[in-house]
């Protein structure tokens, strides 16, 4: 069996996946899925996470071929690796959001536990994409990787997705190569975190608040106008994300004539959500499940343990 690791904003989510089924849709109902969240995560031991692991997933962790684990921002390396072969946890110190513990808990457990892994890079400006999208530091964590991954083996090799969630990040693949990313702090904003506009930098400047917690509040639900009518924060969000899907479009039909966008996250996957972002490019918009990301890092896995050389475009060294 396969393991994929999403480190996801509120939880931890791990996608078990056979060695024998080819269909993705299959696969999909078939496969395992277990969520953490990561405040209790990190109130956890190992044993108790361990053994959490494996009755959620009903696969003993001595059946575990390999795990495809992702933490944090994933910006201090930019190829697939042996989790044990990565300096500390694969991020550069600092980063966006609020930290919890859980995430780290998990990751450390898995490498205590001397359990085959291999660690998912992130999309960063040392990535191989295209160069003009390396203008930004950073443009998306490893767990995208996955969702990418998923719906590449569900036979897109064309598409731009956004994962709107408390936050929205959107990934450009053509060609099944990763093109670049927005990240959350870029355009759209998601549920809870979202860009500095003029007035967060002020606040930000004046003291009042940190880069991180403008960040943090800067989402549709923050603003008082939205936060007490979430169908107006939903239409809202909506829009800002049909927008940014537009935005990578312009880049991916440099490499191809036909492409898909795709919604997901816990949002995303919402059916109003996703036809209301429809409605604003007026043309076909798929979603795929929140666990998506969970499964293409059980998938990634699964090839990598066939010897896959590449994934997206993303070099893997073990």
């Amino acid at each position: 069996m396969f393991v994929g690791i999403d480190h996801g904003t509120v939880a931890i989510r791990f996608a078990c996946i056979s060695d024998t089924e080819e269909d993705t849709k299959k696969l999909e109902a078939k496969a395992k899925i277990f969520e953490l969240r990561r405040d209790e995560a990190a109130r956890m031991s190992d044993v108790d996470i361990l053994s959490a692991v494996e009755a959620g997933l009903g696969v003993r962790r001595e059946d575990w071929k390999l795990v495809a684990v992702t933490y944090s921002m994933g910006d201090a390396f930019s190829t697939i690796r042996r989790l044990s072969d990565v300096e500390g946890r694969g991020s550069l110190e600092g980063g966006a959001g609020t930290f919890v513990g859980g995430g780290t808990k998990v990751f450390d457990v898995v490498k205590r536990a001397g359990l085959p892994a291999i660690l998912i890079p992130g999309i960063h400006a040392r990535s191989e994409i295209d160069d003009r999208m390396k203008f930004f530091s950073h443009g998306a964590s490893p767990e995208k990787v996955g969702i990418a991954y998923f719906i590449y083996k569900s036979g897109f090799e064309n598409f731009v997705f956004s994962d709107v969630s408390s936050n929205t990040v959107t990934v450009a693949v053509a060609g099944g190569r990763i093109l670049g990313a927005l990240d959350a702090c870029i355009f759209a904003p998601g549920m809870k975190h979202g860009p500095l506009d003029l007035q967060l930098i002020r606040d930000v400047d004046s003291g009042k608040m940190t880069a991180n917690e403008a960040f943090s509040h800067g989402g549709v639900l923050t603003k008082p106008h939205f936060a007490a009518d979430e169908a107006s924060a939903l239409k809202t969000l909506a829009l800002f994300v049909a927008m940014e899907l537009s935005a990578m479009s312009v880049l991916v039909s440099e490499f191809a004539e036909d492409f898909e966008f795709f919604t997901t996250g816990a949002v995303g996957e919402r059916e109003d959500f996703r036809a209301a972002v429809e409605r604003h490019l007026k043309r076909r918009v798929r979603s795929v499940p929140r666990y998506s990301a969970a499964l293409g890092c059980a998938l990634i896995a699964r090839d990598v343990f066939r010897d896959a050389k590449e994934i997206l475009g993303i070099a893997v060294e073990i």
